[in-house]
């Protein structure tokens, strides 16, 4: 039974997968990101994590240095891991890779993702957005929270009816004025008729 054996399988056998495992993350130190698939980039950002951990301790801890060459396959890629990963990462105590998904392969349609290294003073980017509302009733604080809803509700209408009752103000008034159309006072008979009557010819 395979009792608390968390890793993946990734269709291999252990030793193939610790060899595989062992090529990329030594690719990835050496050229900082590497294009690979969903499965194997979660298989390999816990491993990629360990030896950053271990290279932060820098050379003066031969035990350190020892465990990652166990598993980083060259040395060029070593020593440049253990020289820079202490100011490259001295700000951050986990989370030393970004994944990036980017569509399918051509071929069997798997899932593709670029794995890389993030950047130093690269801002940690907010995991799932904006948080969402819970729902009511969820727990002790919401039902705080919908009191102080309704106490508001209630202070909005209370208020409302002054505001209707208010007069309405001058400067309403007066654009009303202005809007309406002007007439004008009648003309007297005798001018009305005047100016109805066509001149005469002579």
């Amino acid at each position: 039974m395979r009792h608390r054996k968390a890793n993946v399988k990734l269709g291999r056998t252990a030793s193939h997968r610790d060899a595989m495992l062992r090529n990329m993350v030594t690719s990835l130190f050496e050229y900082d990101r590497i294009t690979t698939t969903i499965s194997k980039a979660k298989a390999l950002r816990p491993l990629a994590d360990r030896m950053i951990g271990l290279a932060k301790s820098g050379k003066t801890d031969l035990a350190a240095f020892r465990q990652a060459a166990a598993v980083i396959t060259k040395r060029t890629v070593l020593d440049k891991l253990f020289q820079t990963a202490a100011g490259r990462f001295s700000d951050r105590p986990c989370g030393y890779t970004v994944m990036v998904k980017t569509g399918p392969r051509r071929g069997d349609a798997a899932p593709m993702v670029i794995l890389e290294l993030v950047k130093a003073g690269q801002a940690k980017a907010s995991v799932g957005g904006a948080p969402t509302a819970r729902k009511a009733g969820s727990s002790g604080g919401d039902r705080a929270r919908r009191v102080a809803q309704s106490a508001g509700k209630v202070e909005a209408l209370a208020a409302a009816p002054a505001a209707e009752s208010a007069p309405a103000a001058p400067v309403e008034a007066a654009a009303e004025n202005a809007a309406a159309p002007v007439e004008s006072e009648p003309a007297p008979a005798g001018e009305a008729e005047a100016a109805e009557r066509p001149p005469k010819e002579d």
